[in-house]
């Protein structure tokens, strides 16, 4: 296929909307290419709260009014589930595409994983083959794609010959292999655990190292908490604005071709995190090392699992030597004007809005 540039005058086609990310991304795109409209592909059954989202999103950013449009279909159908007729519509339009679905959820059962993570992009590929106007897909991948390797992670990496930890990484890296070999012009990015917002601690989810936050909620102080293997490995963790504001900026530039991890340049140990946490939470904990394999074993159990609301796959992110290399996306986003902030200067935000919402944000996946 021919390379083309990214349009002026884009017509995108957008899933993942109305997830919290999404929601977000969309009215900074459309402010950094006032000429673009988006076609959010919504299944039916979050019909009416895309309708509400879009309404919200109009109501508070002007630029974005008349220019965010809905399609019904569902990524995990063929052609998408759109009606033929909208379809072809819809594929004499398109200039580009924002593939941001998928299930997010360290739990997943494989069958469900399989078919939304890895079918789900086939099927978006495959659609967007047919488009004869196309320019560029930005597919949002995942830092962990990296599975079990150790060690340092580039952003030119891929298969390394690594396992995986959980389906969830499994089919994100399988989903990413499609993007790669299918021949359409793409971006990909990759960012790392995302939390709250650096300014407000908002977030939709309560998920990675919200579960921690769960845990010392309900032990006593001064007490014991794990610290599962020496603690002293890093975890890449990036505010939503920051990954958005990154993604935005660097689908604008001259990207093409390439990938992007949006992680922390400097991520903090787990350790870091956990006293960072006890102490925006007022407690006090002598930390008891506990291995991995030991630890994994003490959160097989269902009722343990649920009365700290962790899932057992989480453990793994407690203690792996990875490290992510995102020299590349650091080099571009500096020169505009893009920098992750620092955990620690924000980590108060993300425990203060976790205080104040967590009894009305879920834990689980949007599926």
């Amino acid at each position: 296929m021919a390379r083309k540039q990214t349009p002026t005058h884009e017509v995108a086609l957008f899933t993942g909307f109305p997830g919290f990310i999404g929601a977000r991304l969309l009215p900074r795109l459309l402010e950094l290419s006032p000429g673009s409209t988006f076609k959010c592909l919504v299944q039916e059954k979050f019909l009416g709260l895309a309708k509400r989202q879009i309404e919200e999103i109009e109501a508070t950013h002007a630029h974005t009014r008349g220019r965010i449009g809905i399609v019904l279909g569902d990524i995990t159908q063929a052609r998408l589930g759109i009606d033929p007729a909208e379809a072809k519509v819809l594929q004499r339009q398109l200039t580009g595409a924002y593939h941001l679905a998928a299930v997010y959820d360290l739990a997943v059962r494989r069958d469900v994983a399989v078919k939304i993570n890895v079918e789900g992009t086939r099927n978006v590929l495959e659609f967007l083959a047919e488009c004869r106007a196309f320019a560029r897909l930005h597919y949002v991948s995942t830092a962990y794609v990296s599975g079990t390797a150790v060690g340092l992670y580039r952003e030119t990496d891929l298969d390394v010959g690594q396992s995986f930890k959980n389906y969830y990484e499994e089919t994100k890296f399988l989903a990413e292999v499609e993007v790669v070999k299918v021949g359409l012009p793409y971006t990909i990015y990759r960012p790392g655990i995302v939390v709250g917002d650096s300014h407000t601690g908002e977030t939709a989810k309560f998920d990675g190292p919200y579960f921690a936050l769960r845990a010392m909620l309900r032990l006593p102080s001064p007490g014991v908490f794990m610290k599962v293997g020496s603690g002293n490995n890093t975890i890449s963790l990036v505010p939503v604005d920051f990954v958005v504001e990154a993604l935005a900026q660097l689908a604008h530039a001259d990207s093409e071709g390439k990938t992007y991890h949006l992680t922390n340049p400097q991520p903090p140990t787990v350790f870091d995190i956990e006293e960072m946490f006890a102490r925006a939470l007022g407690k006090s904990f002598f930390y008891m090392p506990v291995p991995l394999a030991l630890a994994k074993l003490m959160f097989t159990p269902g009722p343990v699992q649920k009365l700290f609301g962790m899932p057992v796959q989480s453990i793994d992110y407690f203690d792996h030597p990875v490290t992510y290399d995102c020299s590349i996306a650091t080099r571009e986003l500096q020169k505009l004007g893009v920098r992750c902030p620092r955990f620690q200067h924000y980590a108060q935000r993300l425990v203060a809005f976790y205080l104040e919402k967590q009894g009305s944000v879920r834990r689980e996946a949007m599926v």
